[in-house]
Order: C-alpha cells, then sequence, then structure tokens
C-alpha cells in the first residue's frame, strides 16, 4: 500500500526517523512539484466519480471543444 503524507515543516525529520526505524516501511520522499501532480490527478478522479454518480453535471465534451 502507498501513502502520501502531508508533513508539518518543523515535524518532518521527526516523522522521517521514525518512519526509517521501521524494516517494513520504504521512505521515498517527494518532490513539491510531484506532489501537487498527484494532488491534482486525486482531485480530477473524485471529480469524475462524483460526476458518474450524479453529484456534479459534467460538460458535454462538444461543448469544450467549442469553447476553443
Amino acid at each position: 500500500m502507498k501513502v502520501l503524507l502531508d508533513i508539518k515543516d518543523n515535524k518532518v525529520s521527526f516523522v522521517m526517523e521514525l518512519l526509517n526505524s521501521l524494516n517494513f516501511v520504504k521512505v521515498k520522499p517527494l518532490s513539491d512539484d510531484k506532489a501537487e501532480l498527484m494532488s491534482n490527478i486525486k482531485e480530477a478522479v473524485d471529480e469524475l466519480n462524483s460526476i458518474k454518480e450524479g453529484k456534479l453535471k459534467g460538460i458535454p465534451a462538444k461543448d469544450l471543444l467549442d469553447e476553443l
């Protein structure tokens, strides 16, 4: 399982030390750009799922193309 954590700057060293001390956990820090990209993708997938469930109204692709 993979987990993305958002840690306050003043607690990063503590959390990293804790995670590194666990032999069953692999730690791989993400750059800010990559973390933002992952967050944006997750938000887009959540929005798509809400549209599929009928909680949000989608915009037809034709209407999007007509705007260009």
